[in-house]
């Protein structure tokens, strides 16, 4: 009768640990690269969201596994994982809205700014309708200081000697290459140091965790200091229909975590990542390359307000409340 018992209170051990396993919730996320400080508030919010549910809500983090980073938005949307991360300028036409974002010399002064900027345009309607039409919820963005670029061969001296050059740019940092006669190429941060390495491309705009992250430092052999054409725009999003079938609970720990995430990434990058980026220059030699005041205001006439104007043009033309939305950003940035 004893052997009995012990066995019928295993087995309810088991149903309830069961049952318990079953019951978790447990998200896949899609980044790519490896673990850095661009992802830092990815693995903050995991981190935070499995303490604060006791384990029953779990984000599992793959980097590349899961899907290619220019397809995140698709997989988003047909539910193939239930949050993801991606740049506005691998896809433009997929989220026009955030590349306001993107424009070039927007004159975004930190990480916090940048935050607070992106956040409450995420908020704006028209963004919202634009990023559901993806069954995409936007939850929080990756704010990144200026890029500037790296590059091997002859060191610029002037905004001009970019003219001819083959550089990796994104976005807007790519319109406003293109303004100084520079050949613009999109490709995939994996992809950067075999190009560079190859001769494919003779520089790389990137921020500076990108550029220790994907190796580009330690191929360059010069770097701007202050080009400071603007930076990209890559949020985290979740499936929507995922969002709305969690629990109350899990909700409110993912949601409240937001903000905690974010200030442990801003603290990350403003500290321990630039803490890095000057000695790793040192390290490897690399030229610092600054320019003028003068060709820096050259630079920003030929591109600042084309590019923006465009942008305007182009977006209103597709239905977007496009001077509402560049209104917006630039309010808060001037204010």
């Amino acid at each position: 009768m004893k052997h009995f018992k012990t066995l019928a209170m295993a087995s309810a051990i088991g149903l309830i640990t069961a049952s318990q396993v079953q019951a978790a919730t447990e998200w896949n996320v899609s980044l790519w690269g490896k673990p850095r400080a661009f992802t830092a508030h990815v693995e903050k919010l995991a981190e935070l969201v499995e303490a604060k549910t006791n384990g029953d809500f779990k984000l599992n983090l793959s980097y590349g596994g899961l899907s290619k980073n220019k397809e995140n938005l698709d997989g988003i949307s047909i539910g193939a994982f239930e949050m993801a991360q991606f740049c506005a300028g691998y896809h433009r036409d997929k989220n026009p809205t955030i590349t306001v974002m993107e424009l070039p010399f927007l004159g975004v002064s930190s990480l916090e700014q940048e935050t607070k900027i992106a956040q409450a345009l995420y908020k704006h309607p028209a963004v919202a309708k634009d990023l559901a039409r993806w069954s995409a919820t936007l939850l929080m963005p990756s704010p990144m200081p200026q890029y500037n670029i790296a590059g091997v061969g002859d060191a610029p001296k002037t905004v001009a000697d970019f003219e001819g050059m083959r550089v990796r740019a994104t976005g807007g940092i790519g319109k406003a290459m293109s303004g100084v006669n520079a050949v613009p190429t999109s490709m995939s941060a994996t992809e950067v140091r075999t190009s560079l390495d190859s001769g494919v491309i003779s520089a790389v705009a990137f921020a500076p965790h990108a550029h220790m992250a994907f190796g580009t430092v330690e191929s360059a052999k010069w770097w701007t200091t202050n080009l400071n054409p603007g930076t990209v725009n890559c949020p985290v999003v979740v499936n929507t229909d995922a969002l709305g079938s969690l629990s109350d609970a899990n909700r409110e720990a993912l949601l409240g975590s937001v903000d905690e995430a974010l200030a442990y990434y801003i603290d990350n990058y403003n500290g321990k990542t630039m803490k890095a980026w000057g000695p790793k220059l040192d390290e490897k030699g690399i030229e610092r390359v600054t320019f003028s005041d003068a060709e820096i205001a050259e630079f920003k006439s030929k591109v600042a307000g084309p590019t923006r104007e465009a942008w305007i043009k182009d977006m209103t033309a597709k239905g977007i409340p496009a001077q509402e939305l560049y209104d917006l950003v630039n309010g808060m940035i001037t204010q």
